[in-house]
């Protein structure tokens, strides 16, 4: 047996020997509901996480946020100096509100853990504390420094936390995103859509729909041409989604529409699409005489495209699941992460958490068994040598 192999087994093995351990900070974290908009919610689940990591001689920090519940940065107490870093990603928030786990309790039923949150994110997060306690007990030694950082906004769009996620993804050797495993496989992520949102306000002019309707000028009339042509802007063979879901208009029924608006999610696999949908949509012109538009929006997350760096670092995740004898594939997510933000500046690999299925369903779960084979594997990731700096 080789020195990689025997390294992975031994991370593997180890554990495997925590799963029960594994299992109880995950049931304690569930039970810790942490919806993104109740920022005091945060502050249990984060001392579940402080406490775990201060355990491994990791030296935490919680900030606090003005529009969310904070942000969490751990690193190792002892850290040698001038040694490059790598950023565990994840976040503590979910999207379920207090209250949840009155219908939705977690319990465990053939093989599989369930409850609100369990399967994003908060599994990965526990995945994330035991790679780097497997770490430490087995006495080895990084060659580029792991250290968390977790927010509480990122189910939102983590408008306040990107700031220092970009900043800290330009310093970082490479990150490890603890958002979970794509499908029910739990394939690492190494490309996902970049996500934007637009709303569309249109202008028009009230009148009475029966003793003056020539008067008025019908904002919902125009609307349904916006919807149209957005509708339009789908393109399946580049992968790209334009959905309007929400739309609004008038006052009454008797009453020509003044006000009528929609909004539109967007879905787009590069960053030239990302470009070329956004001005489309700036473009778009009223058919109804006498109406305006006021288009606003943007593609909020970048696309997380297969980049070099990002596909090393997927080489490297296939060998080391070989050598744990561990499945494991890679696939396109529709959906985004702050992944996609950190990708623009070093190599990412996405899709490190739980495998399991029923992301913000009522179905929630994760695979017991699966949990330290994505700890181990992780682990075993952490013990690569800079990965940055070959490229």
């Amino acid at each position: 047996m080789n020195i990689a192999v025997n390294k992975a087994t031994r991370l593997l093995d180890f554990l495997r020997s925590r799963q029960s351990d594994m299992i109880e900070l995950l049931t304690a974290m569930v039970n810790a509901e942490s919806p993104s908009h109740d920022f005091g919610s945060q502050m249990p689940v984060q001392d579940l996480i402080s406490g775990a990591l201060s355990d491994c001689d990791y030296e935490v920090r919680v900030f606090k946020g003005k529009n969310s519940g904070g942000q969490l940065v751990a690193s190792p107490q002892k850290r040698i100096k001038g040694q490059p870093i790598q950023m565990i990603l994840g976040h503590c928030d979910t999207v379920w509100p207090i209250g949840t786990l009155e219908k939705m309790p977690i319990h465990l039923k053939d093989g599989k853990l369930h409850g609100p949150g369990v399967y994003d994110m908060k599994a990965g997060l526990v995945q994330a504390i035991f790679a780097v306690k497997a770490i430490r007990e087995l006495g080895e030694t990084p060659d580029v420094t792991p250290f968390f950082f977790i927010n509480s906004d990122e189910e939102i769009g983590s408008a306040e936390s990107k700031q220092n996620i970009l900043r800290l993804a330009k310093i970082s050797d490479r990150v490890f995103v603890m958002e979970p495993g794509l499908g029910p496989s739990g394939k690492l992520k190494t490309a996902r859509k970049g996500v934007g949102r637009f709303k569309i306000n249109v202008i028009g002019k009230a009148s009475h729909a029966g003793l003056a309707p020539e008067e008025g000028v019908s904002a919902i009339l125009e609307l349904s041409h916006v919807v149209q042509a957005l509708f339009a802007l789908n393109d399946p063979e580049k992968g790209i989604t334009v959905n309007v879901g929400n739309i609004e208009g008038g006052t009454r029924p008797n009453v020509v529409a003044a006000g009528a608006s929609a909004v539109a999610d967007v879905r787009v696999k590069t960053h030239d699409d990302a470009r070329d949908i956004e001005q489309a949509i700036f473009a778009l012109q009223s058919v109804v005489p006498g109406t305006q538009l006021e288009i606003s929006g943007r593609v909020g997350r970048p696309p997380m495209e297969k980049t070099a760096g990002n596909e090393r670092l997927w080489h490297f995740a296939q060998e080391a699941a070989n050598e744990m004898k561990i499945p494991i594939e890679d696939g396109l997510a529709g959906g985004g992460s702050d992944g996609n933000f950190t990708s623009l500046h070093c190599p990412t690999l996405d899709g490190m958490g739980a495998v399991g299925d029923g992301a913000h369903a009522l179905t929630e779960f994760v695979f017991v068994d699966r949990i330290p084979e994505r700890s181990a594997l992780l682990a075993r990731l952490l013990l690569l040598p800079e990965v940055k700096s070959g490229l």
